[in-house]
């Protein structure tokens, strides 16, 4: 099929950013063509500040070596500035003659530093501070010069001025307002980054308005001269005053402009063949300035370029980082507030700390911090995700490691992590090696870190933290998403409830189907989404959609784990945690006749097998004649159990009895996580309910039902949930709440973030106050496991499934 023509406008990091995207969409659709104006390609414009600073080389900066346009077979022409789009003969027209012509067109031509329209403007030694250029003159200008003067007391102009300090240079900053920021941060917290610089000796010239810049008598800007009269001297003029949309070129062919190029949620512009996107280009009547919305465009732009067409862009919420090394300051969201919103705000002028957090009706909106912003990574996901902080309120000015007090234990905040700390601990990844590969490569997203480095790549308990580190060392520029919102791959732009919803409504039923029918961009899938769909496909339609062993990871497909020798251990189930002599000697005959070099007594009250060869696991199961533990899945685990009401002198209830009863009702249920119960007899809680996914407590009473704990790395303990009288209705409301959690909460995700995300209102309206509905829902569970059978047993009695633990001769390796 002949390849479409897609030609770009701009070379800048939006833009790349969409080609990028659309490379994993549709990489064979385009002959794709790009046109930058400046020399260089694509680098990481936000860190020319470090750059200027002398903390970074552009080389250290560029995102995208020439190699990378040559690799995907796009034509890059540099230097050369687009004049001309012709809309009616769809090409564009360079201003040294290149023609070239387009089925789409992308404009990413970004904005233009806002000149002072002042006498003197044009002189040499007055720059805007957009590009490398730019930043290349401040450094020559600093090596021979000595006064600098930067209009504009924005982040860019703070920055600049910084760097121009570090070259030694005198700076002083104009700035029009009261306070510095007065966009990214209020009076008070505006007056702390004051003083702050002013230590470092930047000095400031505030409610001050430029009149005129001065010759020196041979072109070269020398002073500064304001309207109260004022003359400072100036070698150099940095104007950091703003920045304007670059929508010359789309004016000139006619495309509606206003403060921007008009786009759609598609970002398409009132020519449908032409898009634009990023700072060039105004939605819903706002143009954004910093990265993370930019990249959010792209990836809805590129959908569309791909001819996919479901993804739409509705704005963004963003936030603010300094990037001046040493000067902590974070903001996001609506940091000012209005009549609507209230304000907690915590000021220590003397220790350099202020905090601000506006809430309206018990959401988070806005957060402002100075000196202290180890917790900014956190406020920006409450923002973001519109989270209710109604029952963490007296707690939230504390940040995220208060929430311990109320059975919410944070993660150790990413900023104040010693570069030493690991991070990850399946792949043993320290927050040192993290920030490295973020600075080094400009990285944006917790996927590219999980590339770089590894980190979060394995059972994914980390991701959360990876992404406080991505947030604290970017800011703003972080492409974080809610778990509700974020692609289930790379492989579709596609969300968890995206794919669940279109199984469910569309009535897929096998792998290829559901690809199929939702456009996936690798025909076969992937490692991180073919055991996602796998379990959404026999969840959804039980007894219809057949399991795909190749989706699972090698655990679940060998039912055994695999140990770090490739041996695998072996843990028969034992129901609520009971045993009896005669499975005692089958479990020491096997350990015996089969060398296991292990035998260990695990946390869930069962014996695990240790160091077990593969193709010995059919006839260890058959001898044992136990059933499966499942303790190699995303599965029911254990229930464990105390001894309870039959023999300790303690128990109310027998915990013992009810144990073996919920594990026998949930035997072979798989969940979009593992899942383990405990049931002690009395609140002295001996089986340690209180931190698993479902705990039951005795009391004299009855039962205490408690969900959403979790006793691994992260440990968090299980919120109350119901009373109840009678082990009966604990079975039926345990159903209900494990089969809302199977259908409701996103691959990998344990029940207490399922909790967080969803809240535990959400959990009660469904279980507890619908009485049909909880019905309905232990009903459904019970009919999806009427259709599984124990796979160790399923695996002895089926010889085909059997022969993939059949052990191949040495003779038969050697000539294959």
């Amino acid at each position: 099929m002949k390849k479409l023509k897609l030609v770009m406008v701009g070379n800048g990091m939006a833009g790349v950013r969409t080609l990028e995207e659309l490379l994993k969409l549709s990489p064979e659709l385009y002959d794709i063509t790009v046109f930058g104006a400046e020399p260089h390609p694509n680098y990481n414009r936000i860190l020319l500040s470090p750059v200027l600073a002398g903390e970074q080389t552009f080389e250290e900066i560029v995102l995208n070596d020439l190699n990378w346009y040559a690799d995907n077979g796009i034509k890059l022409l540099l230097g050369r500035k687009v004049v001309k789009i012709d809309r009616k003969a769809r090409k564009v027209i360079a201003q040294d003659g290149t023609e070239a012509e387009y089925d789409r067109l992308l404009i990413a031509t970004g904005s233009n530093p806002f000149i002072l329209p002042v006498p003197g403007n044009k002189l040499d030694g007055v720059i805007g501070y957009r590009d490398i250029a730019d930043t290349q003159m401040m450094m020559e200008t600093a090596r021979t010069h000595s006064h600098a003067v930067v209009i504009g007391g924005g982040l860019l102009g703070l920055e600049a001025a910084n760097g121009l300090k570090q070259r030694g240079m005198d700076v002083t900053v104009v700035h029009l307002s009261d306070w510095l920021l007065e966009r990214q941060l209020d009076r008070t917290a505006g007056k702390l980054l004051q003083g702050a610089l002013e230590s470092r000796g930047i000095r400031f010239r505030l409610n001050e308005q430029t009149e005129e810049l001065m010759d020196n008598g041979d072109g070269r800007v020398c002073a500064v001269q304001f309207k109260s009269g004022d003359v400072i001297p100036a070698d150099l003029v940095v104007m950091a005053a703003g920045i304007r949309p670059n929508t010359e070129l789309a004016e000139s062919a006619g495309i509606p402009c206003n403060r921007g190029i008009l786009v759609n949620d598609t970002l398409q512009t009132y020519d449908p063949r032409i898009y634009a996107i990023g700072e060039c280009a105004n939605h819903r009547g706002i143009a954004y300035g910093l990265v993370a919305p930019l990249f959010e465009q792209a990836k809805v732009c590129a959908n569309h370029l791909a001819h996919l067409g479901f993804a739409s862009y509705k704005g963004s919420v963003t936030s603010t980082k300094l990037k001046v090394t040493g000067i902590d300051l974070f903001s996001a969201g609506d940091f000012m507030g209005g009549e609507d919103t209230e304000t907690i705000t915590l000021s220590d002028p003397i220790g350099g700390v202020y905090k601000k957090l506006v809430i309206k009706n018990d959401v988070l909106v806005g957060a402002c911090l100075y000196g202290d912003t180890a917790d900014g990574g956190w406020y920006f996901r409450q923002v973001r995700e519109q989270a209710n902080i109604s029952e963490i309120r007296d707690h939230l000015m504390f940040g995220e490691s208060a929430l311990g007090d109320v059975g919410h234990q944070g993660q150790n905040s990413a900023a104040s992590m010693p570069d030493s700390a690991e991070v990850c601990g399946c792949n043993g990844v320290c927050k040192g090696t993290i920030v490295k590969a973020i600075q080094e490569n400009g990285l944006f997203s917790v996927d590219e870190v999980k590339k770089h480095t590894k980190a979060a790549s394995s059972c994914g308990s980390c991701a959360g933290l990876v992404e406080q580190i991505l947030i604290s060392t970017v800011g703003g520029a972080a492409d974080v998403k809610p778990k509700s919102e974020k692609a289930i791959c790379g492989c579709s732009d596609l969300n968890h409830g995206q794919v669940r919803k279109a199984i469910r409504e569309h009535h897929l039923t096998s792998m290829a189907e559901a690809m199929r029918f939702m456009d996936w961009s690798t025909p076969n899938g992937c490692a991180t989404c073919r055991p996602a769909l796998n379990y959404y496909l026999i969840s959804t339609w039980p007894g219809e959609a057949r399991d795909d062993p190749q989706s699972r990871l090698i655990n679940e497909r060998a039912h055994a784990n695999i140990q770090k020798d490739g041996t695998y251990s072996v843990v028969p189930r034992m129901w609520g945690g009971v045993t009896n002599p005669s499975e005692l000697r089958r479990i020491a005959d096997v350990a015996e006749k089969y060398n296991v070099p292990m035998v260990k007594v695990t946390g869930g009250q069962r014996i695990d097998l240790l160091g077990v060869k593969k193709e010995d696991l059919p006839n260890v199961w058959k001898e044992l004649d136990m059933p499966s533990g499942h303790a190699y899945g995303k599965s029911i685990r254990t229930v464990k159990t105390c001894v309870g009401s039959e023999f300790c002198r303690f128990g109310t209830q027998n915990s013992t009895q009810l144990g073996i009863d919920l594990e026998h009702d949930l035997f072979n249920m798989w969940s979009p996580h593992k899942v383990k119960l405990a049931v002690s007899g009395c609140p002295r809680n001996c089986a340690e309910a209180g931190i698993k996914d479902v705990g039951i407590i005795g009391v004299d009473s009855g039962w205490e039902m408690y969900i959403g704990g979790n006793g691994g790395i992260k440990t968090e303990v299980a919120e109350f949930f119901v009373k109840l009288k009678t082990a009966e209705e604990v079975r039926e409301y345990n159903a209900a709440f494990l089969q809302l959690y199977r259908e409701e909460a996103f691959y990998l995700e344990r029940t207490v973030h399922y909790l967080q995300r969803v809240g535990m209102e959400h959990i009660k309206k469904a279980v507890i106050e619908d009485a049909e509905n909880r019905k309905a829902l232990a009903d459904r569970l019970s009919y999806a496991l009427s259709f599984e059978q124990d796979p160790w047993k399923e695996r002895i009695e089926t010889p085909q499934l059997k022969k993939e633990f059949d052990r191949i001769p040495v003779k038969q390796l050697e000539t294959a």
